[in-house]
């Protein structure tokens, strides 16, 4: 009796010992299967509350997407019912869930920062301030949200294409260099498309510190399949003369746009987006060359539809 006592003591000690020796490598394995996304991390306890028993029961047994599905369904229905706070509290819980999903970081992104901004914005039972104030904090809520995607997903383009967007919209809050380093980090991580590529120029360009490096980008935009478009043809004039002031802008606008009367159709519209920060250097002063070269009456004249 006493043997078989010694026997199993002895087994149960060895196992310990043996859990001991493994339990080290066996977080190190965890850890490094979490960083590659092999591995989900356990549900917190403010999740687990937020999903409920039956749903987290589901979760545990490996099937968190299928809960982040159900629950992304019932964020619509609040958005439907516009509870915008509902919709962001879902969402944020969906994301514990499923973190590498980049549909529900950017879904979520655009319910605050656009749907619940705007319903604020034009919500004519709010007095003016009052209004401003909640159409801003779901800008930011929004923007904190993205910006939490891009640090939990950093080599996801879309994410970082989507926070490029959003900070270079002109009817949100616009900060072109944060707009550029978002644009430049979905460019560099790559399989965009060009657009994103000329997104990443123009923002730059609207910039303090970055302008001096847009022009050669332009440069090779402007190189190639479907480069010549529009912003981008006229952004390069713009930062050809500010590059060289004293050089004959006429030419220049002949030489990169062909003839006067693509040059004022294209710098006259190019003039007209000045309050969205694009460099202007030398644009006015063609723009009204080209108006007397073509006899252009001054009612119909750029400047007077500014």
């Amino acid at each position: 009796m006493f043997s078989n006592l010694r026997r199993t003591l002895l087994a149960a000690g060895l196992l310990l010992v043996a859990g001991i020796v493994r339990m080290p490598v066996e977080q190190a394995l965890t850890e490094e299967l979490r960083a590659q996304s092999l591995l989900q991390k356990p549900l917190n306890l403010e999740t687990r509350k937020k999903v409920g028993q039956g749903f987290w029961a589901v979760s545990l047994g490996g099937l968190r997407t299928l809960v982040a599905t159900v629950l992304n369904l019932r964020a619509y229905g609040f958005f439907e019912g516009q509870k915008w706070e509902k919709v962001a509290d879902t969402y944020d819980t969906i994301v514990q869930l499923a973190p590498n999903s980049a549909y529900y970081w950017d879904a979520g992104a655009w319910h605050m920062a656009y749907n619940a901004a705007s319903h604020y914005q034009i919500d004519a039972s709010l007095p003016e301030i009052r209004a401003k104030a909640e159409w801003r904090k779901w800008v930011l809520r929004g923007t904190a949200f993205l910006e939490e995607g891009t640090r939990q997903n950093p080599e996801n383009a879309l994410l970082w294409r989507q926070l490029g967007w959003l900070y270079s919209d002109p009817n949100k809050l616009v900060d072109y260099e944060k707009a550029a380093e978002a644009y430049g980090k979905a460019v560099e991580i790559g399989g965009t498309l060009p657009y994103v590529a000329r997104a990443y120029v123009y923002a730059l360009a609207r910039t303090e510190d970055g302008v001096d490096e847009a022009l050669p980008l332009v440069r090779r935009l402007q190189k190639e399949p479907g480069g010549n478009v529009p912003t981008l043809m006229s952004l390069r004039f713009a930062l050809e003369m500010r590059e060289q002031p004293d050089r004959d802008a006429h030419l220049l606008a002949l030489d990169l746009f062909g003839d006067s009367e693509r040059a004022y159709e294209l710098l006259g519209n190019y003039y007209l987006s000045s309050s969205e920060g694009f460099p202007m250097n030398g644009v006015a002063a063609e723009v009204r060359r080209l108006e007397r070269e073509l006899k252009v009456p001054s009612e119909r004249s750029i400047f007077n539809q500014e």
